[in-house]
């Protein structure tokens, strides 16, 4: 039996927590990554990509100013999205299908009613929409302070918040969104994380899983950006990213996870 005394033991573990939160410190600090800047411009790119080790803390970024810079999330609004519907009860579950309003769309595949574990995939924005007006401005407010969630404004308009703003964050702040998803740190439900875990799944490759969303934000007079955020699972590990870029054109779209899959390989993560 140790012979410590109480107080003596509470000392000891205030002084391990106060270095435990000190490392984290120091190791949340961006560590610029050339190799993954380099695979930026290798695809003519212009952008950011931060990685971070769910283990260590570590972030490692290409371009650590713009990785701190916040736009507007477009459809990788979708995750946060997903865990707010099932938390608000606006959807039952992944299988309740949605309408998505009978107009035309700019993108044939959401002309049609959808549950969320199609809508989501599919990037419906019809279908999100209809979810955000039952959802409704004040719950919104009050699920992305929840999730201290970028900027946490929503405007007025329940349904383009996330697609034309003022809705903003960076791709530092998505990756640690993503990381504290997969952790089961956000206050949602476990059955909720677990719906919106499996309907990111992508694909896998030897034991390693990879989730994701991509997004485009696209208004007239400002710079278009493409999104593809995320995570890796692999042996227990989890490595959360977010890459952004200026996306002028719909057809670079490919190119958002293809460059984001080459940094992954660059970094030992998946491929």
């Amino acid at each position: 039996m140790s012979s410590r005394s109480p107080a003596l033991t509470r000392r000891a573990t205030l002084a391990m927590g106060a270095l435990a939160l000190a490392a984290g410190r120091a190791s949340a600090n961006p560590v610029e990554r050339p190799d993954f800047a380099a695979a930026l411009k290798e695809a003519d790119l212009t952008g950011t990509f931060v990685l971070i080790d769910g283990r260590t803390g570590s972030v490692q970024v290409a371009d650590a100013a713009r990785a701190g810079r916040r736009y507007v999330p477009a459809s990788t609004f979708k995750i946060p999205n997903s865990l707010i519907a099932l938390e608000a009860g606006a959807v039952r579950d992944e299988n309740e299908v949605v309408p998505y309003g009978g107009k035309p769309q700019f993108i044939k595949a959401w002309e049609r009613d959808m549950p969320l574990k199609e809508a989501l995939p599919a990037s419906s924005v019809p279908v999100y929409q209809e979810i955000a007006r039952r959802v409704g401005l004040e719950r919104y407010r009050e699920w992305l302070a929840k999730f201290d969630y970028g900027n946490r404004e929503t405007g007025a308009v329940v349904d383009r918040f996330w697609l034309d703003g003022p809705l903003t964050i960076s791709a530092v702040e998505e990756a640690r969104f993503n990381l504290r998803l997969v952790r089961g740190e956000l206050p949602v439900a476990p059955r909720t994380r677990s719906i919106v875990r499996d309907l990111l799944k992508l694909e896998s490759a030897g034991e390693a899983v990879l989730y994701g969303k991509t997004g485009w934000f696209a208004k007239r007079g400002e710079t278009s950006i493409g999104w593809w955020s995320g995570w890796v699972e692999r042996a227990g590990e989890i490595h959360a990213f977010a890459l952004n870029i200026d996306m002028p054109q719909v057809e670079m779209a490919p190119k958002r996870v293809a460059a984001g899959k080459a940094i992954l390989k660059l970094a030992g993560i998946y491929g």
